[in-house]
């Protein structure tokens, strides 16, 4: 592919020159540089714009494991045999070789962890699925060789990450974790170097303010697009870009960099989809669509795990009722990324300014009483919040001393998805949801790693046999096998059609999507222990049934193809 070098300079430009004032023609022409070198290998994706039948699976290479094989191998094959094209599109977590945090502890960007497999590995799961690639621009682990050399002084990589001065005001800065801003480390001369780490001391932040971080990060981003990735997850995003006496998140350069990989991917690779990973109050959150045609293609919809949750805990679907009542199309070429279950715990700092302290002391009491666990994190101030509930999503749902659990489980997580897949943008499903797992609260204790309660590798036999046996897991697959078959056949689905959220009962969820068009639908889900009914005309698209009054059971949902407006 021959990339226009003039429009894309004058698309890059000033981008460029408010990162870098003092240096911008000269990062400019490396940009330039790096999109001749990658451009012959990339080229409009096939794939572009999400429609109705687009879906995500979201899993670690190494969620399902054979021995004697190559779990990437595995994944593949528990994908063809089991999954088939229930989802399209799937989103491989962190594949390079690491030191912690099941991944994010990147030390190679550029490599595959040799105990997944290969880049040839990753090639064989894409002639299923398209592919999206986690990208962790924002740190790397302590032990990467970017890090090793910036201690020891390699003048290469001077800048390359963050010793913040006695004149660095970090008063203001929010943060998601409890442990210390900066962490020593020893340099090979004895000195010792404070280096910023958001996450922890092992996830050392990048500096971008350096330009040759840039440079090297967006060589990262092609790199993957060249792998075959046709989503890009840009992880924890928001924390970026530096700032003494700011926040240090969200900052403006942070943006300008997000926009300057949306005109490269555009340029060099149009279809190419990047998503934003801002765990974060909704506002706050929806600032990365930009002017909805220059940032992120998608955002994730971080409000949507706990209010699902906490319509079902409280049997009401009021608060996210409310909050859906204000979530409509963004563009034509960006939308939403919907999720409830994923490898990190439900994010409680979106529900900011949607639930109140009781409600969200509700979904804590919910959690801690299923078996799961609270993280916290550390407010400006100095004084600590919850920050996410650890659990599996499917056990949250239900209420403890449930006489049966796993068929509740099944029950309501259905329901859950119901929501999911009905609500405008892209649903993706975590790999435990659509297989019904259970917590691990094993995996947890001996880890003591809060996240891994659901984070479970699973023996890919054993998983067959249970798929065969498991009411729980075969209940979960196939029941959102079947709604993932039905949606994609249903144009009023598409993540771009309008959405109107209608507020006929406090415990059902109704949404009606492509209103006023032949395509239109009205999802209906009950999140509550009780019948309810609704005045709702039309065609179940799920049954098949006509419906005069919809009457929905407990947990009960329905897809319906109006007649008539009541």
């Amino acid at each position: 592919m021959t990339v226009p070098l003039t429009d894309l300079r004058d698309r890059l430009e000033p981008l460029v020159r408010q990162l870098y004032p003092g240096a911008a023609d000269e990062v400019l022409d490396a940009l330039l540089r790096l999109a001749q070198h990658w451009a012959p290998q990339l080229g409009p994706v096939g794939k572009g714009r999400p429609d109705e039948a687009t879906a995500y699976l979201i899993t670690y290479g190494d969620a399902f494991r054979r021995d004697g094989e190559a779990p990437l191998h595995t994944l593949a094959e528990v994908l063809r045999t089991h999954v088939r094209d229930a989802v399209t599109d799937v989103h491989l977590l962190p594949i390079y070789p690491w030191t912690s945090d099941d991944g994010f502890g990147v030390v190679d960007h550029r490599g595959v962890n040799p105990e997944l497999g290969t880049w040839g590995d990753i090639a064989d799961l894409r002639a299923d699925h398209a592919l999206a690639l986690d990208f962790v621009a924002n740190h790397l682990s302590s032990a990467s060789p970017w890090f090793v050399r910036w201690l020891a002084g390699d003048p290469r990589y001077a800048g390359y990450f963050l010793e913040p001065g006695p004149d660095f005001d970090t008063s203001h800065v929010v943060r998601p974790r409890t442990t210390p801003l900066t962490h020593g480390y020893m340099r090979p001369d004895g000195t010792v170097a404070h280096a910023w780490t958001t996450f922890g001391p092992d996830q050392v932040d990048v500096d971008p303010s350096t330009p040759a971080v840039l440079l090297d990060l967006t060589d990262v981003l092609l790199g993957y697009v060249a792998h075959g990735a046709t989503t890009v997850r840009l992880d924890a995003i928001g924390f970026l870009w530096k700032q003494s006496g700011t926040s240090c998140i969200h900052l403006p350069q942070t943006h300008a960099i997000i926009r300057l990989w949306r005109v490269l991917v555009d340029a060099v690779a149009p279809g190419t989809l990047l998503l934003t990973e801002t765990n974060v109050p909704h506002a706050d959150n929806i600032t990365y669509f930009g002017d909805g045609s220059d940032e992120a293609h998608m955002v994730y919809q971080f409000a949507l795990p706990p209010l699902v949750l906490h319509a079902f805990v409280t049997g009401r679907a009021t608060a996210l009722t409310e909050w859906a009542s204000q979530i409509g199309p963004v563009s034509d070429t960006a939308t939403w990324f919907n999720f409830l279950a994923s490898h990190d715990g439900i994010g409680i700092r979106p529900t900011e300014g949607l639930l109140s302290d009781h409600d969200r002391d509700l979904l804590v009491e919910r959690t801690l009483a299923r078996g799961g666990r609270v993280s916290m994190a550390r407010r400006p101030d100095g004084s600590e919040g919850v920050y996410e509930l650890n659990t599996n999503f499917l056990d949250a749902l239900v209420e403890p001393g449930d006489a049966d659990p796993d068929a509740s489980a099944v029950v309501r997580g259905l329901a859950a998805h119901a929501i999911l897949l009905s609500v405008i943008g892209v649903p993706a499903v975590y790999y435990h949801s659509l297989l019904g797992s259970g917590q691990d609260s094993a995996g947890m204790e001996e880890s003591d790693i809060a996240r891994r309660i659901n984070r479970e590798v699973l023996d890919a036999d054993r998983l067959a046999a249970e798929l065969a046996s498991s009411p729980r897991r075969s209940g979960m697959l196939e029941g959102l096998r079947r709604m993932f078959e039905l949606r994609r056949t249903l144009p009023g689905f598409s993540p771009f059609a309008d959405q109107a959220v209608e507020h006929l009962d406090p415990r059902a969820f109704v949404v009606r999507r492509a209103a006023g068009t032949p395509d239109e639908i009205v999802a209906a889900v009950n999140v509550s222990a009780e019948t309810v009914q609704l005045p709702l005309v039309g065609t179940d698209l799920i049954s098949g049934r006509q419906v005069e009054r919809l009457e929905l059971e407990p947990f009960g949902f329905a897809w319906l193809r109006p007649s008539a407006r009541p």
